[in-house]
């Protein structure tokens, strides 16, 4: 997903997940890492963690967010 679709829907996510979830999101868009961080800054939401992988359509971000 290229932003703003990420934040979109892991605000989504978060709202309907039981508190303490883990919600994780799959994006191409660099723009997404710092974009992520920073939502869960404002949201009170821990980032458990970001890491680019690669598979074979090409790399990605996975982000793991735990909502509270």
């Amino acid at each position: 997903m290229r932003c703003p679709l990420p934040i979109i829907r892991l605000a989504a996510a978060a709202r309907l997940a039981v508190p303490g979830s883990v919600v994780t999101v799959l994006s191409t868009d660099p723009a997404a890492e710092p974009d992520i961080a920073a939502w869960c800054r404002m949201r009170n939401a821990e980032l458990v963690g970001q890491e680019w992988t690669a598979d074979d359509t090409g790399d990605f971000l996975r982000s793991r967010v735990r909502v509270g």
